[in-house]
This record gives structure tokens, sequence and C-alpha cells, in this order.
């Protein structure tokens, strides 16, 4: 056994690394280096390069099938047919029917405690308004007697 060994000390190569031992990345860019080494190959590279960027200048327009996306794209100047006045209330009619099938609705032990609360509170304002409404008409009423 060495003198270094015997202090705990392990024996370092010329990078000051311990051999065997991987160290934490100091700055953020060899975090980043470490993180792309370590990440798996995904998608993206997977992909031919024809598909990432049409061929041409920025400018240039690309013809569109005509099935892309199933129509084309509307003219700005066009306004788009509006469906007939009972189809929109249709529509409004299952749209509404859909966010009330998503309310959770409280059952009898929660409506008496939520009933409550609110015929306490509605005494208590109408309470405390009549107790300042007879106190305001004191002091008007000595103030102007």
């Amino acid at each position: 056994m060495s003198d270094s060994d015997a202090s705990g000390e392990h024996e370092q190569d010329e990078s000051g690394k311990q051999p065997g031992i991987e160290s934490r990345p100091v700055s953020a860019a060899a975090r980043r280096e470490r993180r792309a080494s370590a990440r798996p190959s995904g998608k993206s590279e997977a992909r031919p390069e024809s598909k990432n960027r049409p061929a041409g200048k920025a400018g240039d327009k690309v013809a569109k099938p005509a099935d892309a996306k199933g129509a084309p794209t509307p003219k700005r100047d066009q306004k788009a047919k509006k469906p007939s006045v009972f189809a929109r209330i249709m529509r409004f009619i299952r749209e509404v029917w859909a966010e009330l099938r998503k309310v959770i609705w409280p059952n009898r032990k929660q409506m008496v405690t939520y009933t409550a609360v609110v015929l306490v509170f509605v005494v208590f304002m109408v309470a405390l308004v009549s107790g300042l409404d007879l106190g305001f008409k004191q002091v008007i009423g000595l103030v102007f007697g």
C-alpha cells in the first residue's frame, strides 16, 4: 500500500479525474453535451431529410394535394356558409347537454348543508344592513334634529 492509498486519496489521471469515476459536468455547455450524448435517437433522426423541409426557396409556393386535410383553404373574401337557425339551436342544445353531463351534482346531504349556509349568510347580511341603517338614522337625527 502506498502513502496516497493510506491517506484516503485516489490516483488521478492528467485531466484531474479519478479513473473509473465519472464526474459531474461543471458548465452548462458540458451538461448539454452530456445530455445529448446520453439521449437515445428519437423520431427526428429517423425521418428522411426530404420530409423535414420542402425543396426550394422560402418564398416559393408548394403545391398541396387536393385532399390535404379534407379541403383547400378558402379565400379570404368568401364568407363561410352559416348553418340554418334550427341547426344552430340543435347544436347549442347538444353542447349544453354535454356540459350538464360533466357537472358533479350534490347529493341530498350536501344540498341541505349548502342551503343552510346560504340562509345563515343572508340572515347575517340583512341584520348587518338593518343595524347600519338604524345607526345612520340615529346619527342623522342628532345632527340635523
